[in-house]
């Protein structure tokens, strides 16, 4: 297996020997695999192999086993079901070398897994990657340093359940980089800030307490603030494509197109992601109350427990912004943001209000054409 798993699809499964292929060969052959996804996986016998996602296109997977990458389709019953493995997730795959196909046919239970609100007008969810230990939010010095984006990066991350790290990229390109950083801790609280420059590798050795045997990282941001570069320079070899940025608005390509996992040579993860050009929160009411831990704490000395923190009288959060505790945009952002959550939430229900009109319609029809074909009225 190369270090950036790059897919070797084997044409035959005498290459991957499921039988001899042990808990303990697992453990070290798959990162991040463990003693509950054992016992989860001890169930499936004869032709199943365990699994972890690599990267993902429509309806294929490439896939880590013990000794190789291969590539697999996903089961139809998954699909169905509308559960869709994603990059990180551990799976079970069924391997049929008669029928010369690899299956997908289950998701063991995810440790973390991030998402965001789902585009459209029907909500939801879209999860973007599984099994989580850190996720890397990586943003830029210039016009893409902004700290209501970053809120609600945040927001995502403490939500996914892993532990959030934000990277200034590009130091090398600002005239006073610890200023910025101040400026990032004012929406960070105890998430640590590290600066660094990808394309040096001026401040990398500063990741390594993030980058342990077996754990996985993903990083995510916009475009252009240096994913790609990052992961390049970790690995020490070129396996992303990395693009320049538009000058008018500073804004980048699209150079990463799937997410894609990659293996350090001391066995970390790291998950790279395409730019994220819209951050809906989706189901991230706990994740905003940690972006905006200071405004709930103040909220608890608040005269009324319904209070909304705008006009009412002994609101201790507009007393905390009066006495200069907590900034004006920080309570506007909060308010922006609490209410997109209100909406996110509303949409969600009425979708899935149409998906069960939509079912019960369906049942109907079906009842009607097996009424009609046995002449049952």
């Amino acid at each position: 297996m190369n270090d950036h798993c790059e897919a070797e699809s084997p044409d035959h499964s005498s290459d991957i020997n499921s039988e001899n292929s042990s808990g303990n060969d697992r453990i070290k052959a798959i990162p991040g695999w463990d003693e509950d996804l054992e016992s989860a996986f001890s169930v499936y016998q004869g032709s199943y192999l365990a699994g972890r996602v690599v990267s993902r296109h429509k309806t294929i997977c490439e896939v880590l086993v013990p000794g190789a990458v291969v590539q697999a389709g996903i089961s139809g019953a998954l699909q169905r079901i509308g559960k869709q493995p994603v990059v990180g997730d551990f799976i079970v795959l069924l391997d049929q070398p008669e029928m010369g196909s690899r299956m997908v046919v289950n998701i063991l239970s995810r440790r973390t897994c991030l998402s965001r609100g789902a585009a459209g007008d029907g909500g939801g969810e879209q999860v973007i990657a599984a099994n989580l230990d850190t996720i890397f939010i990586v943003t830029a010095t210039g016009k893409d340093l902004n700290l209501r984006r970053l809120e609600r990066y945040l927001a995502i991350v403490y939500s996914s359940g892993a532990s959030p790290v934000i990277l200034l990229n590009k130091i090398d390109l600002a005239d006073d980089p610890a200023r910025l950083v101040e400026k990032i801790r004012t929406v960070a609280g105890d998430v640590p800030v590290i600066p660094l420059s990808a394309l040096s590798k001026t401040g990398l050795d500063a990741l390594s307490p993030y980058l342990n045997p077996g754990e996985t990282v993903a990083l995510i941001g916009s475009s252009g603030v240096g994913k790609s570069t990052l992961i390049n320079s970790l690995l020490g070899e070129t396996v992303q494509r990395t693009g320049g940025i538009r000058e008018d608005d500073e804004k980048g390509r699209h150079t990463t197109t799937v997410r894609q996992m990659f293996l350090l040579p001391n066995g970390a993860v790291l998950i790279d992601n395409p730019g994220i050009r819209e951050i809906q929160l989706g189901d991230s009411a706990e994740g905003l109350e940690k972006v905006f831990s200071e405004i709930v704490d103040a909220a608890r000395n608040c005269r009324f427990k319904d209070c909304t923190h705008r006009d009412e009288p002994g609101c201790a959060v507009l007393q905390a912004v009066k006495d200069g505790l907590i900034p004006e945009e920080r309570l506007a952002s909060y308010h922006r943001l609490t209410e997109e959550l209100i909406f996110q939430s509303k949409k969600a229900e009425i979708g899935l209000k149409r998906l069960e009109k939509e079912k019960f319609k369906q049942i109907a029809v079906d009842i009607k054409k097996y009424r009609k074909f046995t002449g049952k009225q």
